[in-house]
């Protein structure tokens, strides 16, 4: 069966932001430290800070940072800006694939947005709310949320979202199969597109209508539509749509006995997408090439081709488009007469079936997770209401507790004479407790911060930021954490980054090396503060080697028992740093700088097992007889050209 592809939009297709160019990081963190700046602008720093500077690749890091611009903007009781620092973070869980997470931080989002009335937030919201439960087939919940934001853009009179919002409630009925509701919807769409003039966004509106009338079987109006979509996006040049456009006329075209003419637009369609890179829409055409030739009776072609889609469907993970290209070779290899090629790829559509019903339970439990997640919305907004109703029952029973105030007055003296007494008895106890927990107070301190500092801050209250001329900074990082981490529970997980992390410590200690901080699978660590060493440098990276060899025979003894393990990449740069207390609440000691980031990429440019040092680190060791440097010459460093990196070992 050939089949055609619709074009989804939901909440990005009719979007007008404007991407500007990635900001320097450096400049963003320093106007977020800079006390003299607006407090909003400083948020705003931070935001952007947490966004682009680790959203991609390190979103455990964007939340830490988030939550910080949650905090604080909470402190100054900024609303608003506790719903952006939110929606950082809804990113943040999205990259990391837990999406019952992403939706718990995007209902608190809506909620803000509805308390302060905010509707450009609270429009964003509802959008990301439907895309969710659409992407979970709970259609239900998705276009509650999509009409929900069409009646707040028709209140606003924006033409332009109210079309974006008309097509995805389309989109909903077209996956429903209720292509009567869907032509509506996209009719509706399209009306308003024309009469705003965006051009750009009827192709594809088109299309989809297209797709409905085919779907009717009305195979002459769904090819005056494909071409009037196709016409706009070719003069827009909107290349995806276009390959979909001429896949669809190629489908509609096949279907009617013109194969000629249906191989032509499949083969013009799957050159865009060539070129374009996208490889799913390149193994669907493939296959439908492949079933084009076995209409044909052409059963050689048709298996070339789709052992190309199967191929490239195999490569990309996508279960749907390797059963179809399975489905294709069956029928081209029993339409030869070998039945037994036919058979391994019928067999092949049966395992792939099984792997199918393995992902739908996985949906159908994470539809399950977003329903939890709802249901303790509701319950949110249930307790609300009572709490609304029993403020009022209680100022109606003001009066009753007026005229009881003098039993009760009476009561309380003696209340207060017993109360007194036991108090005196408590004291003496008490003396002892507060030592006790003076003792336990000093401890977390100093685990907390350098003792150093930890001291000057008992001593003055706060302890002042300080330079460091020559610092050596340690990161390190697991590789391929995600997919290690896939295998263990959670339970697991978090027991063998302790390990880890123990030791690690236990290694810090034992070079003097100060440990800064530990942010998901990635740890920080400073030689030479906050008091100078000599032999900084060149501890810090025999603490670098240690913690490699740690990890080396780790995953020696766990392999060895057939457990997962991590690998991990280690990256040492010396220079200046600026060091101080963060916060105001659960504070600790930090570093700033260049340097720091110089840090952050020599370890991301480092080999797993290995330890990876900059020139300036090198420079300073390089007559150490201790070690042995291996050049790797000028590395490429995102944000940083090319840095002269060694790895180092020993000697």
């Amino acid at each position: 069966m050939i089949r055609i592809a619709c074009i989804t939009f939901f909440t990005f297709h009719f979007s007008f932001f404007t991407f500007a160019q990635q900001p320097n990081l450096d400049s963003l963190w320093a106007v977020w430290s800079d006390p003299t700046q607006p407090d909003t602008v400083r948020l705003l720093a931070l935001d952007d800070y947490a966004y682009y500077g680790y959203d991609d690749e390190h979103p455990d890091s964007a939340f830490y940072f988030a939550q910080i611009e949650y905090d604080y903007a909470q402190s100054l009781g900024l609303k608003k800006f506790m719903a952006i620092a939110l929606m950082t973070q809804v990113e943040s869980w999205k990259a990391r694939d837990n999406y019952a997470k992403a939706l718990e931080y995007q209902l608190r989002v809506m909620r803000i947005a509805e308390e302060i009335e905010d509707t450009k937030i609270l429009s964003s919201s509802l959008k990301e709310l439907g895309t969710y439960y659409a992407q979970q087939g709970d259609y239900l919940h998705a276009l509650e949320y999509f009409d929900r934001n069409l009646k707040i853009q028709e209140q606003a009179g924006d033409q332009i979202e109210i079309a974006g919002m008309l097509n995805n409630i389309g989109i909903i009925y077209n996956r429903q199969r209720d292509y009567t509701k869907a032509l509506e919807y996209y009719q509706r769409c399209l009306k308003i597109q024309e009469a705003a003039g965006v051009g750009k966004y009827m192709g594809g509106t088109l299309i989809n209508i297209a797709i409905i009338y085919a779907n009717l079987q009305d195979t002459l109006t769904a090819v005056d539509y494909f071409q009037r979509g196709l016409k706009i996006c070719e003069e827009e040049g909107l290349k995806l749509f276009q390959a979909n456009a001429l896949s669809g006329l190629a489908g509609l075209y096949a279907g009617q006995g013109d194969f000629e003419k249906g191989l032509d637009y499949f083969q013009r369609s799957l050159s865009i997408h060539e070129d374009l890179g996208a490889k799913i829409h390149m193994a669907n055409v493939m296959t439908n090439i492949g079933n084009l030739y076995t209409n044909k009776n052409d059963f050689q072609s048709a298996i070339v081709w789709c052992k190309k889609g199967l191929t490239l469907a195999t490569e990309l993970g996508t279960i749907n488009r390797q059963q179809e290209a399975c489905d294709c070779l069956y029928s081209a290899y029993k339409g030869l007469g070998k039945d037994n090629e036919a058979l391994v790829y019928l067999e092949k559509k049966g395992e792939l079936e099984l792997e199918l019903k393995k992902d739908e339970t996985i949906r159908k439990l994470q539809q399950m997770e977003f329903a939890k997640v709802q249901e303790q919305d509701s319950l949110a907004n249930a307790e609300k209401a009572r709490i609304i109703e029993e403020a009022h029952q209680a100022e109606v029973n003001e009066k009753n507790r007026t005229r009881n105030l003098l039993l009760v007055s009476a009561l309380l003296l003696i209340l207060v004479a017993a109360g007194l007494f036991l108090r005196w008895r408590a004291t003496r106890k008490s003396r002892d407790l507060i030592a006790k927990e003076k003792d336990r107070s000093e401890h977390i301190l100093h685990n907390i911060l350098p003792a150093e500092i930890a001291q000057e801050l008992k001593e003055k209250g706060r302890a002042e930021a300080r330079d460091f001329e020559m610092v050596s900074i340690l990161f390190s990082d697991f590789k391929g954490f995600t997919e290690t981490s896939s295998s263990l529970s959670p339970q697991e997980l978090v027991a063998e980054i302790n390990a880890c992390f123990e030791a690690f410590d236990g290694i810090m200690t034992k070079y003097g090396i100060e440990k800064i901080k530990t942010i998901g699978d990635a740890y920080m660590a400073a030689g030479g503060l906050p008091v100078p060493t000599d032999d900084s440098v060149k501890n810090t990276v025999l603490a670098a080697l240690e913690m490699q060899a740690f990890i080396t025979d780790r995953k020696t003894t766990k392999n060895a028992a057939g457990l997962p393990a991590f690998d991990m990449r280690i990256g040492i740069h010396t220079g200046e740093v600026v060091a101080g207390i963060v916060g105001v609440k659960k504070f600790q000691y930090d570093i700033w700088g260049d340097t720091v980031n110089t840090a952050s990429r020599i370890e991301s440019n480092g080999e797993a097992g290995k330890v990876n040092i900059s020139q300036a680190t090198y420079d300073l060791l390089k007559e150490d007889a201790d070690f042995t440097f291996e050049s790797r010459g000028k590395v490429a460093a995102k944000g940083k050209g090319e840095i002269e990196m060694y790895f180092v070992s020993k000697s």
